[in-house]
Formats: structure tokens, C-alpha cells, sequence
């Protein structure tokens, strides 16, 4: 499940004109598996799980310290989740 919504994540992102790189950070373990970047220099992170799951310890101190740093992380575990998240970015690219 996992796998699917990561895949519908990608296929919203480049709908929306933007990309999902998969973030891969050797030596720094608990990252967002995805690093979105929307047009008008938006960047966001997501790691998307399986329906019901929440992130690991790790993950959630990598998070936090994102979320300092004010970045927004989601972390969506299904497609109406990824939707959510599309429509709450959506709000922040209108000027």
C-alpha cells in the first residue's frame, strides 16, 4: 500500500507542475522518502506509509528538526491523505 500511495504522490506532485524526488541521505537515517518541489520555489517533504501507520521514532526527530528549520513534512497513508495535502499546498502557492 505503501508503494501505491508513494506512486499517486509522484503522479500528483507532477500533475500539480512539480517534482518528487525520492530523498536518499547515506549516513543520515529517518529523511522523508520524498522531497517535493513546486513551481514558485515551494519545497515540502512527505513520507508517505501504509493506511493507518505513523513514522518511526527517527523519523519523527528528523521531522521535528525540519519542522524548526520551517519546513512543512506530511505524511500521507493514502491517496484521500495525498489529496489533503495537495489541496493545503495548492492554498499556499496563491498570492
Amino acid at each position: 500500500m505503501e508503494k501505491t500511495v508513494e506512486a499517486y504522490l509522484r503522479d500528483r506532485v507532477k500533475a500539480a507542475g512539480g517534482l518528487a524526488l525520492k530523498l536518499v541521505c547515506p549516513g543520515w537515517t529517518g529523511v522523508p522518502d520524498r522531497l517535493i518541489l513546486l513551481p514558485g520555489a515551494r519545497v515540502y517533504f512527505a513520507e508517505t506509509k501504509d493506511l493507518g501507520k505513523t513514522p518511526k521514532r527517527r523519523q519523527r526527530y528528523v521531522h521535528g528538526r525540519l519542522r524548526a528549520l520551517g519546513f512543512r513534512v506530511f505524511v500521507p497513508d493514502s491517496k484521500p491523505a495525498v489529496d489533503a495535502m495537495m489541496a493545503a499546498i495548492s492554498g499556499e502557492g496563491r498570492t
